[in-house]
């Protein structure tokens, strides 16, 4: 992407389209030139800090945040990054005081209210986010990034009417913009009378799509053609977006399995015995498992009782883990651990007389490490059917998440790194501390195997975890829309609609599934 500057106020717009269109590499190659010319240019610093925290490099965001602040210090763009810089490294508490410092300097000006509103909602404030992203769209009411994020938050609380109404209209300011057609697709079951396949195919008929929008375009057109019953479209369109999606992985699936492996060899029983002991005394709930088998219609069930309060997915427990590994490389402090994790969730507004869940999908790598520095928590680690499971991650768009999902033999061959972790906590960690629940045994007995969750945590049976669907508190989960109707079982078995064309993913895990378990 070649840009020539005309002034840094209008290579900066051209800097954060291409960064909202997820070209990246283009948004730094023209903040650098910008800065060349003008190194006091602050917007760019910032946009540099955004693309460094999308790569992961904390140390780069730093020094670019560092330079940004000094330039202005009381703008809330500027101090909302502040806020995110301190969430991605852990330090959920002074996150939440940054983003609360960047509200009281907000104006009316609809990039900062947006930007604020966004960290809002990453720290689980739904109501405050969306309130914020209505102000952005009242003042500019075209742009489409404002308008996906109000529906998005509200896809969150359940207001799903009014989510798809702002995602029509992020579509009419900008008809190429993937990631409202993907958020719609997912807001309701489509029909043959009421869909948006044919709109959808035609855009991408006529070409000129960036990679990212074209990938989010084939996954929406993926779930629009398997809700009406077009088997073969809907797994042209998901193997497309797959395809799309493999070429631009920064990071190869087998470091991913390796990380797996490497733990069940670290993490053994006798690691276990001797691990120094933990903070006791708080026993929160992790409700953890690969994604889309089923972990948030647990952690729904198990947050519809009146002695918890569900933290969504934080992530708070890994990052506590970075941060005490950076602060002590090869010492073990499961303690300090515990005490920090539990200290970033009471940041995230839990409630002091209840138990809290954390729902982070990534926690299955951790449950030893969970164990140790919170001996008295409680893992519940969900199943499901190994095609079922692996039809509906492949389905799936994680954005930047789980790279081993878009090729079929490498989501087989994590399947079975995730199912050799599985047995391996099952038999080093304690039978009190975790269970194992399998997605269609609710489907199949919803009451039995409610039964079951509630009484391995050691509370009363109370009816209304039965009503799980009725919540009005938000999801930031995948399945938001999903869990706020009643279990069903049209998931069930749905990968046989494409058993030949999923053979490769089949064969691969018949090699240590036995047949039974893949019927």
């Amino acid at each position: 992407m070649d840009v020539a500057l005309s002034g840094s106020a209008a290579s900066i717009d051209v800097a954060r389209d291409a960064f909202a269109g997820g070209d990246v590499g283009a948004a730094e190659q023209i903040c650098a030139r910008i800065l060349g010319q003008n190194p006091s240019e602050w917007r760019a610093w910032a946009l540099l800090t955004e693309t460094a925290l999308l790569r992961g490099r904390q140390d780069a965001a730093a020094v670019s945040l560092d330079r940004a602040v000094a330039l202005a210090p009381t703008n809330p763009i500027v101090l909302v990054l502040r806020a995110k810089c301190l969430f991605m490294t852990g330090d959920t508490r002074q996150a939440c005081a940054a983003t609360d410092v960047a509200a009281q300097h907000l104006d009316d000006a609809p990039d900062a209210l947006d930007a604020v509103g966004a960290m809002f909602g990453l720290l689980g404030l739904q109501q405050r986010a969306r309130e914020l992203f209505r102000r952005a769209v009242l003042g500019q009411p075209d742009v489409p990034q404002y308008l996906f994020n109000l529906a998005a938050t509200e896809r969150m609380i359940g207001a799903l009417g009014d989510a798809e109404a702002h995602c029509d209209a992020a579509i009419a300011s900008d008809r190429h913009y993937g990631l409202a057609h993907y958020l719609r697709s997912d807001l309701r079951i489509q029909s043959p009378d009421r869909n948006h396949i044919d709109e959808m195919e035609a855009l991408i008929g006529e070409g000129g799509l960036s990679a990212p929008s074209e990938i989010m375009l084939r996954f929406a057109l993926g779930k629009e053609c398997e809700d009406i019953e077009l088997w073969g479209r809907a797994f042209d369109h998901v193997e497309a977006g797959c395809d799309l999606q493999r070429r631009s992985l920064s990071r190869e699936p087998a470091a991913e399995i390796g990380e797996i492996d490497a733990i069940i060899q670290a993490h053994t029983r006798r690691w276990i015995e001797v691990a120094p002991r933990g903070y006791a005394d708080a026993a929160p709930v992790f409700v953890t498992g690969l994604p889309r088998t089923g972990t948030t219609l647990v952690e729904r069930i198990v947050a519809s009782h009146s002695a918890m309060h569900s933290a969504g997915e934080t992530g708070a427990f890994a990052a506590e883990m970075r941060r005490a590994m950076a602060e002590r490389p090869g010492g073990r402090d499961p303690e300090g651990i515990g005490r920090r994790y539990l200290d970033s969730a009471a940041a995230l507004r839990v409630p002091a007389n209840v138990r809290f869940i954390d729902k982070s999908l990534e926690n299955y790598l951790y449950c030893g490490l969970i164990h140790a520095a919170l001996p008295s928590a409680k893992i519940v680690l969900v199943q499901r059917h190994p095609m079922d499971a692996c039809w509906a991650i492949y389905k799936a768009h994680f954005r930047g998440k789980f790279s081993f999902s878009y090729q079929q033999t490498e989501l087989a061959d994590y399947y079975l790194a995730y199912r050799r972790l599985s047995r391996h906590w099952r038999t080093v960690l304690p039978a009190n501390t975790l269970m194992e629940i399998n997605y269609e045994d609710i489907v199949r007995d919803q009451a039995t195997a409610s039964r079951d969750i509630i009484d391995f945590l050691g509370l009363p049976w109370e009816d209304g975890v039965m009503r799980f669907h009725e919540s009005q508190a938000p999801s930031a989960t995948a399945s938001a829309v999903q869990v706020r109707r009643p279990v069903y079982a049209s998931s069930v078995g749905k990968w046989r609609h494409h058993a030949e064309r999923l053979r490769p993913l089949r064969e691969r895990l018949a090699r240590e599934i036995p047949e039974a378990e893949l019927a």
